[in-house]
């Protein structure tokens, strides 16, 4: 278990702020509310939403195929793109492993993207081997360019009017900044593995982002596509949110439902409040 989060005395969220702090009950279910005429989901006890950020956020699949074309084909590469940021991502927990178990130092994950890269151009062979090295510069910048799923920027702005927003990523700050900026979110915060000196599933990770807020962690809720993020988040104490993205590995490898007890799940594939399109239900 991780260690209680420090707790900023006199704290209050936005969506709280003429209130006290109600005491967190980890046992009830969602409730609904009505704000301004339009009905809201209320999560008892929640002050803050954490996101996942790959899958869960953003499309990196296509994203990465389109922009890995544009950067290679005209250095005479020629391949399947899905499959080359399949072969890319493929790479990415067994680099973060290497991290988590003291093998590397902790290191931000474009170093790691980098990496990997020049592994997949290697191993492919012929001209991608030989792509010049301002193009894997540029080409491993395509991670700060990856577009939001169509209900993100919708669900963001909707939600942050109640909560504090963060997301809690294995990407670095510069990354998350660039992506916040390109997909044009509004956080109240970057949270994730630069902050904590570690990658996800480590509590540490969880753990830091609660401390960074100043808040318990049953006071904050982690919200993932993938039920391993959520499991980690759940044994430190915080809540936990799922959406189901199929489309995320292009259909071929599907998490309809979370594999574990989660506090809510987002339906009809909208991450925003319920009556404001799909509808968060307790489980």
């Amino acid at each position: 278990m991780c260690p209680p989060a420090r707790h900023w005395p006199g704290f209050v969220p936005r969506h709280n702020r003429h209130t006290s702090t109600a005491a967190v009950d980890s046992a009830a279910p969602p409730q609904s509310q009505v704000f301004g005429n339009k009905e809201q989901a209320v999560i008892p006890g929640v002050q803050a939403l954490i996101f996942d950020v790959f899958g869960t956020l953003v499309d990196w699949r296509r994203s990465i195929a389109r922009q890995a074309q544009q950067a290679l084909a005209p250095c005479g590469v020629q391949a399947d793109w899905s499959a080359f940021a399949d072969a890319w991502r493929g790479e990415y927990q067994g680099a973060m492993e290497a991290v988590r178990s003291g093998q590397l130092p902790f290191c931000p994950l474009d170093t790691l993207h980098r990496r990997n890269l020049d592994l997949v151009l290697a191993r492919m062979g012929g001209r991608a081997a030989q792509v010049p090295e301002p193009v894997r510069q540029s080409l491993n910048t395509a991670w700060h360019r990856l577009d939001a799923w169509p209900d993100v920027g919708r669900a963001l702005a909707l939600w942050r009017a109640q909560y504090l927003l963060a997301p809690c990523s294995n990407g670095n700050i510069s990354l998350m900044v660039n992506l916040a900026r390109h997909n044009a979110w509004h956080w109240d915060a970057i949270l994730g593995a630069e902050v904590a000196g570690d990658y996800k599933p480590k509590p540490v990770v969880y753990q830091k982002a609660c401390e960074a807020l100043g808040l318990p962690p049953p006071a904050v809720m982690m919200v993932a596509a993938h039920s391993d993020d959520l499991a980690a988040a759940s044994q430190c104490g915080l809540r936990t949110g799922f959406i189901a993205r199929i489309q995320e590995f292009g259909g071929l490898r599907v998490e309809a439902q979370a594999s574990i007890k989660v506090d809510l799940v987002f339906e009809g594939g909208f991450l925003g409040p319920v009556g404001q399109r799909g509808s968060p239900r307790s489980p």
